[in-house]
Parts: structure tokens; C-alpha cells; sequence
């Protein structure tokens, strides 16, 4: 079994869903069983995935984990995007959002790979 706590990976995408969870309380009520439902649970599915993965039996299981994680990641990147679109947030924080994402997508792929 693997420390999945050590993973810097995790701690980053803990540290995106602290982030995330932050930015919806700033989101319009409306939003509340739309937009913040949704991204508070993609959020917290990314490094949900990586400690499950983490805790299965074989690299194979632990990618197919990260597979879905960086899923998503992908999901939550469209996200922020639209709240882009629709003014919901400040433009810097969002841009600091994704470009988390990115880095979690990067170092997924590199986790991905050593696990071959």
C-alpha cells in the first residue's frame, strides 16, 4: 500500500480543492445546485481518485485511478472556464486555478508513466 499523503500530487490537488472551495462561496446563490455542486464534487474526485488508486493492489488499478482523476481535472479546467466567460470571478484567480490544473495534469501524466 502506498502513502498516497506523500504524493506531492495530492497535496497539490488538496490544495485545489481548498482553493475551489474558497472561490465558490464568492459565486453567485443561483449557482448553488448548479455550478458550485458540480465543481466542489469534481474537485474533490481528483485527489479522491489518487488516494484510491494509491491504495489498490497494482500499478495497472493505480493508473486506471489517475486516468479518471485527470479526468477530472479536465472537467474542472471547462469549469473555471465558463465562470471565466460569465464573470463569476475575479480573472487572476481563475488563471491561477487553471494553471494548477495544468501542473496536477502534468505531474498525473509523469506518475502515469513512471508506473509502466
Amino acid at each position: 500500500m502506498n502513502k498516497y499523503q506523500d504524493l506531492k500530487i495530492w497535496q497539490k490537488a488538496m490544495n485545489l480543492v481548498e482553493q475551489i472551495y474558497n472561490l465558490m462561496k464568492t459565486l453567485p446563490e443561483e449557482e448553488k445546485f448548479g455550478l458550485i455542486s458540480q465543481m466542489k464534487r469534481c474537485s474533490v474526485s481528483i485527489p479522491s481518485n489518487i488516494a484510491e488508486g494509491a491504495g489498490r493492489n497494482s500499478n495497472k488499478e493505480f493508473k486506471r485511478f489517475l486516468s479518471i482523476a485527470n479526468g477530472s481535472t479536465s472537467e474542472l479546467e471547462t469549469q473555471l472556464l465558463l465562470i471565466q466567460r460569465l464573470n463569476y470571478a475575479d480573472n487572476s484567480q481563475v488563471i491561477d486555478l487553471l494553471e494548477l490544473c495544468v501542473e496536477i495534469k502534468r505531474m498525473n501524466y509523469s506518475l502515469q508513466k513512471s508506473l509502466n
